[in-house]
């Protein structure tokens, strides 16, 4: 397959006029943490300057302040001084040097602020936020217009190729823009045109600053997801507004922060909101961008084939591969390392105040700290077990020239990930096991499945690597030992048959992926599982009738064939120690399906009856078919231990390494800095 047929859309130039996009790929904005402090800048110019030398069409900035009071935090990330201009050049000039193309989201928090100085045009807090914002006077409403000129103007003498104005996902302007948030009475609210007026003044006043020969990406949101949202034909209003405003492109923002809808979740089909964008785009004349879970060149180039949009934006699947569009316009899609959606590293480290990376690629936001160069010392290494950490240390390590041998006592690789690729809305994990297989191969590492070793067969070797997973834990129960007792590993891994009525002991993360496992039909297939079926769930409209798409809808969640017990030790609702980003939808999800969510439990003993625990000092029996075990694990070190007073120098990794920490971001991001290290 040539490159030209296979993706000819993707590939394509788009002509803006004054200036051309050498292909059909935004970088999306994410926030990274790096913009938030000067001394992080160096780092932030190498991350967009690999992205850029990576070959994409145009990119944007993680959010920028326009002021104080617009930041979201209190350390902000902002250009409103030009003080703050040689830090910005640092990324313009790199970026430049690499051929590459970049815009500066100015993004004003609003009530979305975590700070006490926040505003919004209505002094309405917001659920996810600690503080109540000040309602803006109207000379107040007049400064903060101002904030997003000074911005734009300070962003083309920092040598920005343009800016994206965020007027979505429920930040500042978007509060304006509906009724949700926005109950002024003044010039500023009441009537559609009122409601969108702040957009048109920024927006006009920023193309007036900026010249014609300067891009202005304008990001409306085009699907509120909430009740009081915008109606459609406010939407299609408001995109004509953006256009006659001076906007060069109009990027699609989906669903405001508080929307209990998930948009970008593994769960979310690929592609999921292209039908949106495609009905905006009749309406304007100027370039629509989609976006959302598009993680795959051939998703990408299917929606614009199809024209749904004229360019599609990837945030995230830039963070898990710098060089995505390089490696298709060569040819090789299939060493693409896949995104999966599962937000772990990325934006749960961004609202935890943590620096972004990726799980599947380490690197992104440490590439002056983290590189795989070529080795000058060849060693012969083992590594024992093939899971994510086994995986990612041999091939790295085999990257740079060493001579690997990995071996596993399965028949495939990919440990855990072979369970987690079952879990519906988990589906994704299987790209990154066709990714490691692609590399295993591309880098020579002689690959020995269904081999178990002993210690004695690792002498030899320079450098012995333990990744050696983990058990289940076993509870110190009565009746523990009964038939009606499973593991996780029996359900996921061995096709253990279960019966109707489920209780399952321990509700971390494992245990949710049970529940949500056991919760659909055993003949559950995801390919056959339409966007129209995601929507029926979660009671979105896709006739965009609705106002905000949801208003009156009923969401028709599908029943659990199963009744499930959810049970943890500790007191509170199940659920809490989940992703910040993903957590509450896992558990939303789960009492869609009806699965009872139980904290405080204490577990007394199993037998014929079933489940006999207390709760606040109550005795009861569940009286189930069937006891799954997700109780947590212990380092398999199993091997570790007998490799003692050998004389080799062994690493050990991973589960194997610290079991209480297990998960992929973990294993991967351990496997691959020993492999950078030795």
């Amino acid at each position: 397959m040539s490159v030209e047929s296979g993706f000819s859309h993707l590939l394509a130039p788009l002509d803006l006029g004054f200036t051309t996009l050498k292909n059909r790929v935004l970088m999306g904005s994410m926030h990274t943490g790096l913009e938030d402090h000067k001394k992080d800048f160096p780092k932030l110019a190498a991350y967009f300057a690999e992205r850029a030398a990576g070959e994409v069409g145009l990119m944007v900035t993680g959010g920028i302040a326009p002021g104080l009071r617009g930041s979201l935090m209190p350390s902000p990330s902002g250009l409103f001084s030009r003080l703050q201009v040689p830090r910005h050049k640092l990324v313009t000039s790199a970026v430049h040097a690499a051929d590459g193309k970049i815009c500066m989201q100015i993004l004003h928090g609003g009530r979305y602020s975590y700070h006490p100085l926040s505003v919004a045009p209505s002094a309405i807090q917001s659920p996810i936020t600690p503080f109540k914002p000040k309602a803006l006077s109207s000379k107040g409403v007049e400064k903060q217009i101002q904030n997003f000129v000074r911005a734009t103007r300070l962003a083309l003498e920092s040598g920005y190729d343009g800016v994206e104005i965020m007027g979505s996902e429920g930040y500042f302007i978007n509060e304006f823009t509906t009724t949700h948030v926005n109950k002024r009475t003044d010039q500023w609210g009441g009537s559609t045109q009122n409601r969108y007026r702040i957009a048109q003044e920024i927006l006009s006043r920023c193309r007036e600053v900026a010249g014609k020969d300067f891009i202005i990406i304008y990001r409306l949101s085009m699907l509120d997801l909430l009740p009081d949202g915008n109606s459609w034909d406010e939407i299609v209003e408001q995109a004509k507004m953006a256009e006659a405003s001076g906007a060069t492109l109009l990027n699609t923002g989906i669903g405001w922060h508080e929307a209990r809808i998930p948009t970008i979740a593994t769960m979310v089909p690929r592609g999921a909101f292209s039908w949106v964008t495609a009905r905006m785009r009749p309406e304007v004349n100027i370039p629509v961008i989609t976006t959302n879970r598009i993680n795959t060149p051939q998703v990408a180039e299917d929606i614009l084939a199809r024209g749904d949009a004229d360019m599609v934006s990837m945030a995230r699947p830039l963070l898990a591969d710098a060089e995505f569009v390089r490696k298709v316009r060569l040819g090789r899609p299939e060493e693409i390392n896949i995104c999966i959606a599962c937000n772990q590293a990325c934006l749960d480290h961004t609202f935890s105040g943590k620096t972004c990376s990726c799980l599947v690629n380490p690197r992104a936001c440490r590439e002056t700290e983290l590189n795989y160069r070529p080795t000058k010392n060849v060693k012969a290494m083992a590594v024992v077990g093939a899971g994510p950490a086994g995986l990612a240390f041999a091939t790295v390590a085999a990257g740079r020239g060493h001579r690997v041998s990995l071996f596993d006592q399965s028949a495939e690789i990919g440990g855990q990930f072979n369970m987690a690729k079952k879990i519906p809305g988990k589906e994704e994990f299987s790209a990154s096991l066709d990714y490691f297989r692609g590399e295993v191969e591309r880098t020579e590492v002689d690959l020995q499945l269904n081999t178990c070793i002993a210690a004695e067969d690792l002498a030899g070797y320079d450098e012995v690597i333990l990744a050696t997973g983990v058990y289940p834990r076993k509870l110190d129960l009565p009746g523990i030992d009964h038939d009606k007792v499973v593991s996780y590993i029996d359900v996921l891994s061995k096709k253990a048959k279960i019966g109707r009525r489920v209780a399952i002991i321990g509700a971390g993360g494992i245990g949710f992926d049970v529940a949500e496992f056991l919760s659909h039909p055993d003949d559950h297939d995801p390919s056959r599982d339409p966007f129209e079926a995601f929507a029926s769930e979660w009671g979105i409209d896709v006739s965009l009738k609705a106002r905000g798409g949801v208003e009156g809808v009923k969401a028709q969640p599908p029943k659990s064939p199963r009744e499930i017990w959810l049970l943890q030790r500790r007191a509170g609702k199940p659920g809490k120690t989940l992703g910040k980003t993903t957590g509450w939808i896992h558990r939303l999800s789960l009492r869609h399906r009806g699965v009872h969510m139980m904290g405080g439990v204490s577990y007394e003993s199993i037998d014929d009856q079933g489940l006999h625990i207390s709760i606040d000092g109550e005795q009861q029996c569940l009286e189930v078919d069937h006891i799954v075990v997700c109780a947590g694990q212990v380092s398999n070190r199993d091997l570790a231990e007998s490799l003692e007073g050998r004389g080799l120098s062994v690493h050990i990794i991973g589960g194997a390494q610290k079991a209480s920490e297990l998960d992929a971001k973990y294993a991967i991001r351990e496997g691959s800095e020993l492999a950078a290290r030795l």
